[in-house]
């Protein structure tokens, strides 16, 4: 018997989508390459190289179900938690500089219009 699955991605601006599922709704900031998603399930950062299929993604809070398909490799939980505050501050940048920017393109809107 099949499985019943439900995703839909609406974006509400570049670089900020909400995503409703049937596991429940989320939050994505980023663009492509670089994004944080903010879940029921914990945050989800991934960051890779657009149109390779090599990326990087690490998981925190809480996961459901058992993953029998492969045994990850351990890694030194130091090492996890550098790369992990990296990729989030790499992130943060991110989200920073396209605030800044729709803020540059509607404050250059708004004075065109005056």
């Amino acid at each position: 018997m099949g499985n019943f699955r439900f995703y839909r991605r609406l974006n509400l601006f570049p670089g900020l989508s909400v995503n409703i599922s049937k596991s429940g709704p989320s939050l994505t900031i980023g663009v492509r390459g670089a994004h944080l998603t903010f879940g029921p399930r914990g945050v989800v950062r991934t960051i890779g190289i657009p149109g390779t299929g090599i990326y990087y993604t690490s998981r925190t809070g809480r996961h459901s179900g058992f993953h029998t398909a492969h045994v990850e490799t351990p890694v030194n939980p130091q090492s996890k938690m550098i790369a992990d505050r990296v990729i989030t501050m790499v992130l943060m940048l991110m989200g920073a500089l396209l605030v800044l920017g729709i803020g540059i393109a509607i404050g250059t809107i708004v004075r065109s219009h005056y």
